[in-house]
């Protein structure tokens, strides 16, 4: 009979004797086929208590991460996925220091610890930085499985040395291991650990075997009675059963699910029948698509198979579907549900009925101030859903910009777009590799510096010049301007 993975959990926090808990800690135990696909999720944060908004950091770094994990690709490793999300929340946390009073005295600000773990199949993955503990109990001993990030300049005087929103880039501890039936895995913050001693621990895992929430209250309590003076936050997760290894594990070794073939007219895809084609580029294909599950119609991209040995655009793509689930708003084009396990490499969206913005203005070669106002209005609130996830779409064009019948605009097309603090994915442009359409790219592009939030609003600057003239404000000559003197011209 095959088994499927699954936990028993026990979890209390209390601000202590401190006026505000600035500690944060969640779980998500996932259906299928994410939990087969993705595994269960645990993440616990504790705040610096010099900060008066440490708790924000605390909250924002495990509810980004236990939301943003799930979104990415399953065709990720756990690795992959975990470190991605990851360096995105600390560069979002280090954004609001930037932003505000904070910049200068990080003691002051967004700064917090965090420890996760992802469960997968028979393996415990761990991501770690600060000085929070994730312990094990096995065969009743007990394991420290992470490392203090934590300097001592004197026996009572101590600093962080590494956490979430002090420095851009943020350099996170992995680890994997192989688990078993009944370990016990222990989340703690220092208010926990710093006032119980081992054999403490391992006597009362002995009474309450079968009660993890009794167990995690008796424990908190008992550090505060021993003089703990911090917020105390404990988290305690079993493994009850664990899949068939051989039968449920996915390959953590980074090998890619295969392209799909070009697809036909009524052609079956994972539970997709394809309605017809919409668009066919040497990068991609595009399809309408109905979902045999609920009838509804759906968009369905696949890559082209020119790009099948090639890592960085399998990247992009990758990364376009999670840009999908990421943002929510409106004027955005959103990700569906993922419903199924996926055999082949593809990305599933919306369907939005309508024209693009280039279409519309051919339709519409003298529009009114008022109804470019209003499509202008709709375009900035979708880059400002960008920028506020410190991403820049870095290809808006009006072939890039949907408007239905009631005027409602979908930004869509997420393979240029940038994400702040992931690096490896997003080197800086140069001169022979902008990623956006030349003609709508603002300046810097072509002097090789990076792209900002500013950057995509000359973008909107340009359409909104073309929607009122007809004509691009610089013509076909920008890309020749690769200087700054050229540019003055």
């Amino acid at each position: 009979m095959m088994k499927a993975l699954s936990v028993s959990i026990g979890e209390y926090s209390t601000k202590g004797r401190k006026a505000l808990n600035q500690d944060f800690h969640d779980i998500r135990i996932p259906p299928e086929p994410l939990l087969s696909t993705k595994g269960i999720a645990i993440a616990i944060a504790d705040g610096i208590s010099s900060s008066p908004v440490s708790q924000e950091a605390s909250k924002t770094s495990v509810s980004y991460f236990l939301e943003d994990y799930f979104s990415t690709s399953e065709a990720w490793s756990v690795k992959k996925s975990a470190q991605r999300v990851l360096y995105a929340t600390n560069s979002w946390i280090y954004a609001q220091n930037r932003q505000n009073q904070y910049h200068w005295n990080k003691d002051r600000g967004y700064v917090c610890t965090f420890s996760a773990m992802v469960i997968k199949s028979n393996t415990a993955y761990l991501f770690h930085v600060g000085d929070a503990r994730i312990y094990r109990i096995r065969q009743n001993t007990l394991e420290q499985l992470t490392e203090d990030h934590r300097v001592w300049v004197s026996k009572e005087e101590s600093y962080l040395s590494r956490a979430f929103g002090i420095d851009a880039q943020i350099r996170i501890d992995y680890d994997a291991l192989e688990i078993e039936e009944g370990d016990l895995f222990l989340f703690m913050t220092d208010g926990v650990y710093e006032y119980l001693s081992q054999e403490y621990l391992l006597e009362i895992e002995k009474h309450h075997a079968n009660t993890l929430p009794e167990m995690a209250k008796e424990i908190v309590e008992y550090a505060y009675k021993q003089g703990s003076d911090d917020n105390l936050t404990l988290q305690i997760v079993r493994v009850d059963t664990l899949p068939n290894k051989s039968l449920l594990d996915i390959d953590e070794t980074g090998s890619q699910k295969p392209f799909p073939p070009l697809l036909e007219e009524k052609q079956s895809l994972d539970g997709y029948t394809i309605v017809r084609k919409l668009s066919s580029t040497f990068r991609s294909h595009v399809y309408l698509a109905r979902d045999e599950d609920d009838n509804s119609l759906v968009v369905l991209k696949t890559p082209s198979t020119e790009f099948k040995n090639d890592p960085k655009y399998i990247e992009r793509f990758l990364l376009e579907d999670w840009i999908a689930r990421k943002i929510n708003n409106p004027h955005v084009l959103k990700a569906t549900p993922q419903t199924r396990k996926r055999n082949y490499l593809y990305n599933v969206t919306q369907y939005i009925e309508g024209k693009t913005l280039t279409q519309w203005m051919r339709d519409h070669p003298s529009p009114s101030l008022e109804q470019v106002r209003v499509i202008a209005e709709q375009i900035a609130k979708a880059l400002l859903a960008f920028h506020r996830q410190e991403m820049v779409h870095q290809d808006l064009r009006p072939d890039n910009i949907l408007i239905d019948e009631t005027n409602t605009i979908t930004v869509i097309d997420f393979g240029s777009t940038k994400v702040q603090g992931i690096e490896e994915i997003n080197s800086e442009p140069t001169n022979s590799d902008i990623l956006g359409t030349l003609q709508y790219s603002a300046p810097e592009y072509f002097l090789g510096e990076q792209g900002t939030a500013k950057s995509d609003f000359f973008s909107l600057g340009v359409i909104v010049y073309e929607m009122l003239s007809g004509e691009l404000p610089y013509g076909t000559a920008v890309p020749k301007a690769t200087s700054k003197k050229s540019q003055k011209k």
